[in-house]
């Protein structure tokens, strides 16, 4: 499978500090690449790097086969990479249909609601979104509706990669379960998926290869369904032997059974 976007080399440093060192990664159309690491594994550092809020201080990024350069948000727009940060930066008082039109709005004179309703509810409806009407101020929708609504604003570009910062941070279990079946559609349309997260069962959920970040470096590359948990605990951490990985062996000891 060959990779839309691949990252060779990539460091970034903040005067003296590294926070990423020689990383690359590869993410094929179609495929959900996981990114997970401790805090302060370079994760953010990444995201901003391939949304183009930060230049990167060495290293290559190929999109569609040729070299390229993000040196800003819009560019990356362009390119074809949308990011959904961890927090949505929706307007709760506005509504859907407001919110996923800000900013580029639809005109045939003066504003085109009529257009601009079209387009949200075939957005939503090819997302299968659980939201009773694109007139209903985002303050009213859950968790996971708004991660919904956040995702298909960045759908409207068309874009080839979405790179998703903790899209079940802070949601309820049916709520996750929502998003998690989200990133599967996007998958099914084709598109490259980043998934940056803590939550282990999310990811091995969707993923279908998980990179490890530490320390601002790679830490291996591996496929969820074939990794254990104690490999990535490990990895994650930089040990093998500790109390999280022998508890981990455990479970999977009995599960085994």
């Amino acid at each position: 499978m060959s990779a839309i976007l691949s990252l060779r080399g990539i460091s970034k440093n903040f005067g003296a500090v590294a926070a990423l060192t020689d990383v690359s990664l590869d993410v094929a159309a179609g495929q959900v690449v996981a990114v997970v690491g401790d805090n302060g594994a370079g994760k953010s550092t990444l995201v901003k790097v391939l949304s183009g809020v930060h230049s990167p201080s060495a290293g290559t990024i190929t999109f569609a086969g040729a070299e390229v350069t993000i040196g800003s948000p819009a560019e990356a727009h362009t390119l074809g990479i949308a990011t959904v940060f961890q927090d949505l930066a929706l307007c709760e008082n506005l509504d859907v249909v407001e919110n996923l039109f800000l900013g580029r709005e639809l005109r045939r004179g003066r504003l085109d609601e009529v257009a601009m309703e079209t387009r949200s509810w075939e957005l939503l409806r090819e997302l299968s979104a659980k939201i009773p009407t694109v007139r209903i101020p985002v303050a009213s929708l859950s968790g996971g509706q708004r991660q919904t609504v956040a995702i298909a604003r960045s759908l409207l570009g068309d874009p080839k990669v979405i790179i998703l910062d903790e899209p079940t941070a802070a949601l309820g279990v049916e709520q996750t379960a929502e998003v998690l079946n989200l990133i599967e559609r996007l998958r099914d349309r084709g598109l490259g998926v980043i998934m940056i997260s803590h939550n282990m069962e999310d990811v091995r959920a969707v993923a279908d290869r998980i990179a490890v970040l530490r320390l601002g470096r790679d830490n291996g590359v591996f496929d969820a369904a074939e990794v254990s948990n104690e490999t990535l605990i490990a990895a994650i951490t930089g040990a093998t032997d500790n109390v999280v990985t022998r508890r981990a062996s455990r479970r999977e000891s009995k599960a085994d059974v």
